[in-house]
């Protein structure tokens, strides 16, 4: 199976700045698109933004202009990049990809275990 591990979350001041990563392993044959997904204790779980298997790249409204979303394909690794973090952003944070363990298999969901973000002074 695809193992996802999410890393880089903390506590951080409003203003601040933090940087994900999501490191895929396993039996992995291909990955084609990614995204980070968060989750605040009491709402519903939201998109906050997608990167396709060239690059492509997709942004909820409340992030778009402070969060970069990258990937290397290389290590399958998918990054967040979050710049002045306000609290709001406080979430847990969760990788997802979309992948195939074989050739002849179809792709499917991913779920890494999450890491939280809480912004707060």
């Amino acid at each position: 199976q695809v193992q996802l591990v999410e890393s880089g979350g903390g506590l951080v001041q409003p203003g601040g700045s933090l940087r994900l990563s999501c490191a895929a392993s396993g039996s992995i044959f291909s990955i084609g698109a990614m995204g980070w997904y968060r989750q605040a204790p009491g709402k519903q779980r939201e998109l906050v933004a997608t990167i396709s298997s060239v690059g492509s790249t997709n942004y909820a409204d409340s992030v778009k202009g402070r969060f970069t979303i990258s990937r290397d394909n290389a290590n399958n690794t998918m990054y967040l990049q979050m710049f002045n973090l306000k609290p709001e952003d406080t979430a847990v944070y969760y990788c997802n990809a979309n992948a195939r363990l074989t050739w002849y298999s179809a792709f499917k969901d991913y779920w890494g275990r999450g890491t939280q973000v809480t912004v707060s002074s």
